[in-house]
């Protein structure tokens, strides 16, 4: 009987293992809150894309930020019971960057580096 459990034990651990290894996550993991959103960001370069992303993952509970400087739009993955998509919102408005919801504040703004300040439309070469 003791032989038939661990037989069954080591099977179960085995085909959890192997689903971990295929997908990537485990069960624990799935049972996390984990959404996917989108917000538009204003912003023109590299720097304006660290700066973003950075401000982004400084919030609790943001697992990825990649934000696109072709579509201005900054994708997020989050644990919803940590943070939400306003929270995020407000952190990077706090950097400088005008967000769909949010305008970041001008005295923040002036502080972006020249060639970052895209309210007046200018090309970075960044």
């Amino acid at each position: 009987m003791k032989n038939i459990v661990s037989i069954l034990s080591f099977i179960a651990i085995f085909i959890s293992s192997s689903l971990v290894a295929q997908t990537g996550t485990s069960v624990k993991s799935a049972s996390v809150s984990a959404v996917t959103e989108t917000l538009k960001v204003s912003g023109v370069c590299s720097m304006c894309k660290k700066r973003i992303e950075t401000a982004a993952y400084g919030v609790k509970g943001v697992q990825t930020a990649k934000w696109s400087s072709k579509d201005q739009l900054l994708t997020l993955t989050f644990d919803n019971k940590k943070t939400t998509k306003e929270a995020i919102a407000k952190r990077v408005a706090m950097a400088g960057h005008d967000v769909e919801t949010i305008k970041a504040a001008d005295k923040t703004y002036q502080k972006l580096p020249e060639c970052c300040q895209y309210r007046d439309g200018a090309e970075c070469e960044h």
